[in-house]
């Protein structure tokens, strides 16, 4: 976690870390970095990584004021390069998209670099949200995002999926306001971390994928 925050590149105006009630140190961490942008919010108690966006959508919603403002969620274990930010968050920028998407699958590298488990299950899950949605999107998993300020105050925050599987809740909510979501290329990078993904996170991502479709058909 310290590393990822001492990687921010320097157009980032305020970092917001959210360490939902883990046992690790991680706000111990990122407190003794003792950056004055960098500000920490713990959960008393786990609730999974979408209650987790949330809760930095919140935040960020209360420091920004401009509707094109810019909200990028990046993850703490340093598996998303921050050279990457900058191409993230254009298309929002250039007022081309309200909402974008890293899509590891387009980086030139990805098949050798991703595990094949989760290059598989994307590519999967990621044709069957765009057919949910009605929206293209060919990575709908990663994690690595950025949002305006005006897409992100029209969220339903409260109602977001709070575990794994939100990206796919999360998309969904977008396709029904009519945001403009798009995809640029990011890096897939995995060293030694263990990951928490499970076999029922996948039933779980068909299920919120199952529900978007039900919730768009019935907004058409």
């Amino acid at each position: 976690m310290g590393r990822v925050v001492a990687s921010m590149p320097a157009f980032v105006d305020h970092v917001v870390v959210v360490d939902d009630a883990s046992r690790d140190g991680t706000a111990d961490v990122v407190r003794a970095a003792n950056e004055p942008s960098v500000e920490v919010i713990v959960h008393a108690e786990n609730r999974g990584v979408g209650a987790s966006i949330a809760t930095g959508y919140r935040r960020a919603l209360a420091l920004t004021e401009a509707p094109a403002d810019v909200i990028a969620v990046m993850a703490g274990d340093a598996q998303m390069d921050p050279r990457d930010l900058p191409g993230v968050v254009l298309p929002i920028v250039r007022g081309e998209a309200g909402y974008v998407k890293g899509n590891r699958f387009a980086w030139s590298d990805a098949r050798r670099t991703m595990p094949f488990a989760r290059w598989a299950a994307g590519h999967v899950l990621s044709r069957l949200t765009s057919r949910a949605i009605g929206a293209s999107v060919n990575d709908s998993q990663c994690g690595y995002t950025a949002i305006s300020r005006d897409a992100c105050a029209r969220l339903d925050l409260a109602g977001l999926w709070p575990g794994y599987g939100y990206p796919n809740d999360l998309l969904g909510q977008l396709a029904r306001r009519g945001v403009v979501i798009a995809e640029v290329p990011v890096r897939p990078v995995y060293a030694d971390e263990v990951s928490r993904l499970r076999p029922h996170h996948a039933g779980t991502a068909l299920w919120l994928i199952g529900r978007a479709w039900v919730r768009q058909k019935a907004r058409v």
